[in-house]
């Protein structure tokens, strides 16, 4: 059930960004928003 929930959210993650460029970009944010939340 997790393995499914987590390829639904990668699959709408993927749509979301229509290029590699905006792929990037997405990862970009994902990582300054993990790293903020470690710094608290």
């Amino acid at each position: 059930m997790k393995k499914l929930f987590a390829l639904s959210i990668l699959a709408l993650f993927l749509a979301g960004c229509n290029t590699v460029a905006g792929f990037g970009e997405d990862l970009q944010k994902v990582g300054s928003k993990v790293e903020s939340a470690a710094k608290k």
